[in-house]
């Protein structure tokens, strides 16, 4: 049975949004990704966060008002989670720590090139996101692999668990699933 309503997460820079919208493209879905309802468009991106009743608020429009699509990104801590019984499918990505933050880093220097480095205009925000997305595995974070299992273990949605070693596979394996 095809399913319309999927929500794909994982640690920051595991590919959650790039999957997302690689299957969106294929199917025709709509795709949201949760950055666009946590962060205030700013001059400095990802630096204000929106108040949860907004956050919630956005979401839940866009959500109600299509038929088919996929939500990439970090929902979980109770910001969205009233959205929960709407998922048919809970796609998580994970990727080993080296892996990620290496994709992590290339994609802060593309973003911002050499900004990110000592004495450039982003770096101290740059190493603060690294240090917050080292955190994903160790576990010393609110949004951590831990936390994430948790989460899983909590929800009644089908889930299928992706190892994105490949992106046009875990693409394929995402697509698989919805059609399955």
């Amino acid at each position: 049975m095809l399913k319309k309503r999927i929500f794909i997460f994982g640690g920051s820079g595991s590919g959650t949004t790039s999957i997302g919208k690689a299957v969106c493209d294929e199917l025709g879905y709509m795709h949201f990704d949760s950055d666009n309802y946590l962060w205030l468009p700013t001059d400095e991106p990802y630096t204000v966060i929106r108040s949860a009743e907004e956050y919630i608020d956005l979401m839940g429009k866009d959500l109600s008002n299509n038929e088919k699509w996929v939500l990439s990104g970090h929902v979980s801590h109770g910001l969205g989670d009233v959205y929960l019984p709407l998922y048919e499918l809970v796609a998580f990505i994970y990727v080993p720590h080296d892996i990620r933050m290496e994709r992590i880093k290339k994609r802060e220097h593309e973003r911002y090139g050499d900004e990110i480095f000592i004495g450039g205009s982003r770096y101290e925000l740059s190493e603060k996101f690294f240090d917050y997305c080292v955190e994903y595995d160790t576990g010393a974070g609110r949004r951590s692999l831990k936390e994430h299992e948790k989460w899983l273990a909590s929800i009644e949605s089908p889930v299928l668990r992706i190892t994105n070693d490949s992106f046009e596979k875990s693409v394929r394996t995402l697509l698989e699933a919805i059609n399955a």
